[in-house]
Order: C-alpha cells, then structure tokens, then sequence
C-alpha cells in the first residue's frame, strides 16, 4: 500500500525538519513543493507531498503520522 501525506505549515526551519524527519523515516518526496501567502498571518505558507510503500492493505483506521 503506498502512504500519502500532504505536510503544510509556515515556511521556517520547523517545516523543514518535519520535512527531513518523514525523508528519515523512509518517506520520498513526491512532486515540488507549493508556497502561497497567508495575507491576513502576513507569512508565506510551504506544502509538501511525501509518500510511502509499505506492506499491508489500505484501511480508513491506517494513521500516516505513525508511519
């Protein structure tokens, strides 16, 4: 079963290093990242698709975070 997760926060050195912590864990980034500007926060916001094959069949109960 392949896993997706779409991370997204402000874009700062907290992003990235939930960024790498998924990489570390197996995951591989799919597609390019996307950016868009929060005006009313005045902060740009990063998003970022990461996915995962891993054994099993999909289920609704399946938590990516935990992955």
């Amino acid at each position: 079963m392949k896993l997706y997760s779409y991370l997204t926060g402000p874009d700062d050195a907290s992003f990235c290093h939930r960024v790498m912590e998924r990489l570390n864990r197996g995951w591989e980034l799919y597609g390019a990242p996307t950016l868009t500007y929060d005006a009313e926060l005045k902060r740009v916001i990063c998003g970022q698709v990461v996915v995962k094959e891993v054994s099993g069949d999909y289920s609704p109960d399946v938590d990516p975070t935990r992955m």
